[in-house]
């Protein structure tokens, strides 16, 4: 099956970190952009962070690109985004999309690339 499973959710304190892993399954991670995303009121998505395709770059949102960091090992066919000083307004669903352009295209925060699968979400609680 073709897929993506994202992991590594859970509870932790306000300044503490966590490591969510996006699993690929039935296809290649590194032919694809993939992209973390939350979802945000008025918006289809909240982009956090992406990686490319084809040299591996990364695209952060400006508002977590201090904290959080995406990146991918190919041997575990694997994109992992380390989100490091939690607070609790980053608590909600987390989701790994793969995007066939292979690059990082947003607008206004949003990708809007063409986005093949999406994961069913792992869920973050940050206590203040």
């Amino acid at each position: 099956e073709v897929q993506v499973v994202e992991s590594g959710g859970g509870s932790v304190e306000a300044g503490g970190s966590l490591r969510l892993a996006c699993a690929a399954s039935g296809f290649i991670i590194v032919d694809y952009a993939i992209s973390w995303v939350r979802p945000a009121p008025g918006k289809e998505r909240d982009g956090i962070a992406c990686i490319s395709s084809s040299d591996g770059s990364t695209y952060s949102s400006d508002s977590m690109k201090d904290r959080f960091t995406v990146s991918r090992d190919s041997a575990k066919n694997t994109v992992y985004l380390q989100m490091n000083n939690l607070k609790p307004e980053g608590t909600g669903f987390y989701y790994c999309g793969a995007d066939s352009t292979g690059v990082c295209l947003w607008y206004g925060g949003t990708p809007i690339g063409d986005f093949d699968r999406w994961g069913q979400g792992t869920q973050v609680a940050v206590s203040s």
